[in-house]
């Protein structure tokens, strides 16, 4: 069974205008490539025919599982976000403890990650040390370069 996710209306409605573009931008385009590719003759030694078959298989994955995540997917009421610990759509406010710096991320799905607009994802090594914690906190972070200490200095949505 999928697990239900939560997105925020701009993220649903932006995997929508994906699916949209898949299939009716993308999917007419393959299925033109693979009528030329057949128009040329000989479908047993034609590379044209099955890169085009292969584009296709590929795409029609990218369909079904963009479909299966937006039956999946529900969106988050983000004026109820809890904003005494940081969850999904928290924006929190932190520090690296060694160098002082103080950087400001948004917690989101992984479909609408965006780093130089701020958003992280729920995933990665940093989300998921902010999780559950709260203001004053301070986590640690396994990172590449080794461990990295943040302090939270605000949490809001």
């Amino acid at each position: 069974m999928e697990d239900i996710k939560y997105y925020s209306q701009k993220g649903l409605d932006d995997l929508k205008a994906q699916l949209y573009q898949l299939e009716h931008v993308e999917r007419p385009r393959v299925t033109q490539a693979i009528a030329d590719a057949r128009d040329k003759g000989d479908l047993s030694e034609n590379a044209e025919y099955d890169a085009a078959k292969e584009a296709q298989g590929m795409l029609e994955m990218k369909i079904a599982n963009l479909k299966n995540t937006i039956a999946h997917a529900r969106v988050l009421d983000e004026s109820k976000i809890d904003v005494s610990k940081v969850l999904i759509y928290s924006i929190v406010k932190i520090r690296n403890v060694q160098n002082n710096a103080v950087m400001t991320y948004t917690i989101v799905q992984e479909s609408e990650l965006d780093v130089r607009a701020g958003k992280i994802s729920v995933s990665s090594p940093i989300a998921k040390a902010l999780i559950g914690k709260s203001k004053g906190d301070v986590v640690t972070v396994n990172a590449p370069a080794g461990q990295i200490q943040f302090e939270i200095l605000d949490v809001s949505r």
